[in-house]
């Protein structure tokens, strides 16, 4: 326990160890930041007076230094005044003989130059005069020249008239002689039987047809119905079964007045040709062709061109029979098996019909049905609606019951006490009478 007596009033008091402590701290504390705060002030007062101290030793040193650097400024100055002045002077003097030595030098120059000038116009004188010398005998010269150019002109060009007469008689023999030859070879390999390459094949046709092609069908295509016809169609059958088809389409410009201007070529027939046996259901097509006579591969035999268009081959003449044969006995191989196929098709000719048939049966029988539905589904509607306008009468009903209880309980509360109760003088009046 410590105690501890108060200043003032000299009381008394006991305080336990910690809080005398504290107050003991507190006064400590107090005093301490004083000191320090007195402190603080003295050391910042002395800090600004050493630093105003020394700033103005500062100030003044400056200001010698400046005084010092412009009285060397100015003795600097004056110094390099006297040195431009004499430098001026120098260089005028240099100047003024360098220019005295110019105007001598161009004084040299003129005189040479006019010397020169001299030289070279007595110079371009005589070469003027050399020139017209020249010139006159080099246009007496020229004069001569043409009147030998005309005459040998006039000469060359009767030459060249009698050449070109010789020549071009030359080159019409030779034109004459290449369309022969084209003609010849063209018809070298077959002679045709009849005035057209059609008729020619029809004639060799009918010669085989009662011995080698007995029971086949070989005639004009006139079927034009799908824009465009070929020129003949052959077909055999076995036991009535078709096993084999060709198209023929015959080419010779020779059969054309009107082509015999234009060179047609093979491959421009070849996509009508496809297009021809197409349409008209023929498994091979052939084309008969006495065009491009100069073509090595044409005159070289049967030609196929399947590569460019399926089942496609390019004949001359003198192969139309031999193609017929080959397709012929290549085909009679397949005859079985086409015969099969006639019979599964038939079959399943049967199957489409059923088929149709039952699907007919369905798509009816499906109509119906949806009708029906629509049907049904109308009914219902017309229910939904009949109920939902029977349900709306009864609500009206139901709501004219409610307003209708409520007018009879409004009129069982109407008396007279009711009515005359804001009305004095009609409730004596009623009050009297009764």
């Amino acid at each position: 326990m410590k105690e501890i007596t108060c200043p003032n009033c000299h009381t008394t008091f006991r305080m336990e160890g910690s809080e005398y402590a504290e107050i003991v701290s507190q006064i400590r504390s107090e005093a301490f930041e004083e000191e320090l705060q007195r402190s603080i002030q003295n050391s910042v007062q002395k800090r600004e007076n050493e630093l105003n101290s020394a700033f103005m030793k500062k100030i003044s040193e400056a200001e010698d230094r400046e005084r010092r650097l412009s009285s060397q400024l100015e003795y600097l100055t004056s110094k390099l005044k006297e040195q431009e002045k004499e430098q001026d002077n120098v260089l005028k003097r240099e100047v003024e003989k360098l220019r005295l030595e110019k105007d001598m030098e161009i004084q040299g120059l003129k005189g040479k130059l006019e010397n020169s000038e001299n030289e070279k116009r007595l110079a371009v004188q005589s070469s003027i005069q050399e020139m017209n010398n020249k010139l006159s005998e080099s246009q007496s010269k020229i004069v001569l020249l043409q009147r030998d150019l005309q005459t040998k002109d006039s000469e060359h060009e009767l030459e060249l008239r009698n050449t070109k007469a010789s020549f071009d008689n030359i080159l019409k023999m030779k034109d004459d002689e290449i369309a022969r030859y084209k003609d010849f070879k063209a018809r070298l390999s077959t002679k045709l039987l009849g005035e057209s390459l059609e008729q020619h094949c029809l004639i060799e046709f009918n010669r085989l047809r009662a011995t080698a092609f007995l029971g086949a069908y070989f005639d004009k295509d006139n079927d034009a119905s799908g824009g465009s016809k070929g020129d003949f169609i052959f077909r055999d059958y076995s036991d009535g079964v078709e096993y084999i088809s060709i198209m023929f389409e015959m080419k010779n410009e020779m059969d054309d007045e009107l082509s015999k201007s234009k060179k047609h070529r093979n491959e421009e027939f070849f996509a009508k040709l496809d297009k021809d046996r197409r349409e008209k259901g023929c498994e091979y097509a052939v084309l008969v062709s006495m065009l491009e006579p100069e073509n090595e591969l044409y005159n070289a035999g049967i030609v196929d061109v399947s590569y460019m268009y399926e089942k496609m081959y390019v004949i001359r003449p003198q192969f139309f029979i031999p193609i017929i044969t080959v397709l012929r006995n290549a085909a009679r191989a397949s005859v079985s098996y086409k015969k099969e196929l006639v019979q599964v098709r038939s079959q399943n000719i049967d199957m489409e019909n059923f088929a149709s048939k039952l699907q007919e049966f369905k798509d009816k029988f499906g109509r119906n049905y949806d009708l029906a539905c629509t049907q049904f589904q109308d009914a219902i509607d017309q229910i939904d609606n009949s109920i939902k306008a029977l349900q709306n009468t009864k609500e009206y009903l139901l709501k004219s019951q409610r307003n209708l209880r409520l007018a009879n309980d409004k009129a069982e509360d109407l008396t007279l006490k009711y009515l005359t109760k804001d009305s004095p003088s009609l409730k004596a009046q009623l009050d009297n009478k009764l």
